[in-house]
């Protein structure tokens, strides 16, 4: 009876354990931000993109003085050869750089928690353990959604496997970020397509068709138009994504759609926050450009107070 009635909570603290949803599943190049980048839905794409997606959390919490004050410090760091100008590589160096610490804290974070005998490594028997472990000598027979818990651990284990290079079963700090991040590593390619062609492929032929590409993204309503964004992913898919026009997209196709591996996020972010705030257009920005754009750069309180009211007007 005991037993019993503990399952629930082993239950919750697998899903607690396991690689969040969000890490497993791999859609596109990493951007800097899961928020969509549009300036007129508001700044937290670029916030994020230029202090880091921890970090922007703290500036929301801030007044605009308070942020502005930080802000200017930021721009004495990121002005690395002190001339008084913010140039594009020193921006792009900069965003690269939040963007690289947002994951080695990530990393850092999963790590406490799977690294339990603290030697510095991560076995996959140590991973599965604390993940699954409970689960593991009744093959989750005891879990209403058992088929859903095998799933992620057979997942888990080739991404594992893929990750470890020398097939020691043990990770070290960079296998195990590219377990977590497997975006960042050119030799994790085909489990991120696989993983992808997995979770849109619904008929099982190891493809996708356009009614699953557009299927993944968005179900339509009993006598509800699609709305203009998904015609344009219709166009995009028989256009670009399915470059050989067979009907469906391939590994390769795939692999061209979620690792475009000429996109650099960072350079465009840059140029981007640049064609923003020069207003004189000489292609660098100054301290006082930066302050006076403040909040395209950072939050606070005020701001976002304002997206709020602005969200909420719109719903009403």
């Amino acid at each position: 009876m005991l037993l019993n009635s503990l399952l629930p909570l082993f239950v919750l603290a697998a899903a607690a354990f396991a690689v969040p949803a969000q890490e497993k599943r791999i859609h596109h190049h990493a951007d800097l931000s899961d928020r969509v980048h549009d300036d007129a839905q508001g700044f937290q794409y670029d916030h994020e993109a230029f202090l880091g997606k921890e970090e922007s959390k703290t500036f929301d919490q801030l007044t605009p003085e308070e942020s502005k004050d930080k802000l200017a410090k930021i721009v004495d760091r990121i002005d690395t050869d002190k001339d008084g100008y913010v140039s594009h590589a020193e921006l792009h160096y900069w965003i690269k750089h939040r963007q690289r610490r947002y994951i080695e804290e990530n990393v850092n974070k999963h790590w406490k928690d799977y690294d339990k005998n603290q030697d510095g490594k991560i076995g996959w028997e140590e991973y599965k353990n604390t993940t699954y472990g409970f689960y593991l000598g009744e093959e989750f027979d005891d879990i209403d959604d058992k088929a859903t818990y095998k799933s992620m651990l057979t997942r888990d284990e080739r991404r594992f496997k893929s990750a470890d290079r020398d097939g020691d079963g043990i990770a070290t700090r960079e296998e195990f970020t590219a377990f977590l991040h497997p975006e960042e590593f050119d030799h994790m390619t085909d489990v991120i397509v696989q993983e992808t062609v997995e979770d849109i492929d619904k008929n099982g032929d190891g493809k996708i068709d356009i009614n699953e590409y557009i299927g993944d993204m968005y179900t339509t309503e009993d006598g509800e138009g699609e709305p203009d964004w998904v015609q344009t992913e219709r166009k995009h898919f028989n256009e670009f994504r399915d470059t050989n026009k067979d009907g469906v997209m391939d590994g390769g196709e795939v692999a061209n759609w979620i690792l475009p591996g000429e996109v650099d996020h960072a350079d465009n972010e840059a140029k981007h926050l640049i064609h923003e705030t020069d207003t004189d257009k000489d292609e660098k920005i100054t301290k006082k450009e930066i302050l006076a754009n403040w909040n395209l750069f950072v939050g606070s309180q005020a701001t976002n107070y304002g997206e709020d009211l602005t969200k909420r007007h719109d719903e009403l």
